[in-house]
């Protein structure tokens, strides 16, 4: 499976992206996809996840609100919808998919997920 991560750019404050993640197998065979972002001199950190059996999707503290992440089955595509964006937004960001089912408590860290993206930057700036 692979996933390629677009979208990523320079936006002003409070202004909006929208990343798109293409899974080459289909979004379909991968039960949870989910984002996460590596600011820079930081760890990697989770952003939001979405289920194909579980509908809610969950999002960090930091982001819920004005983050929204999407799952098309039918383009075999996951977005995530970024808005009122903020400095500490800056980061490299990746999408990531896990085949198997997983405790919704688990959805926030990485070393569950089966496969992971290239990144794509966003970075946030006046």
């Amino acid at each position: 499976v692979q996933l390629q991560a677009s979208g990523g750019g320079l936006v002003r404050p409070g202004g909006s992206l929208r990343l798109s993640c293409a899974v080459s197998e289909g979004t379909f065979s991968n039960d949870l996809m989910g984002w996460f972002r590596q600011p820079p001199g930081k760890e990697r950190e989770f952003v939001a996840a979405k289920s194909r059996t579980h509908g809610i999707p969950v999002y960090a503290d930091s982001v819920r609100g004005r983050f929204t992440i999407s799952r098309d089955n039918a383009q075999n595509t996951v977005y995530l919808q970024m808005m009122s964006l903020k400095p500490e937004d800056t980061a490299v960001y990746f999408c990531s998919a896990r085949r198997g089912r997983l405790v919704r408590s688990s959805w926030y860290e990485p070393q569950h997920y089966d496969y992971w993206g290239q990144g794509t930057q966003v970075t946030v700036s006046s």
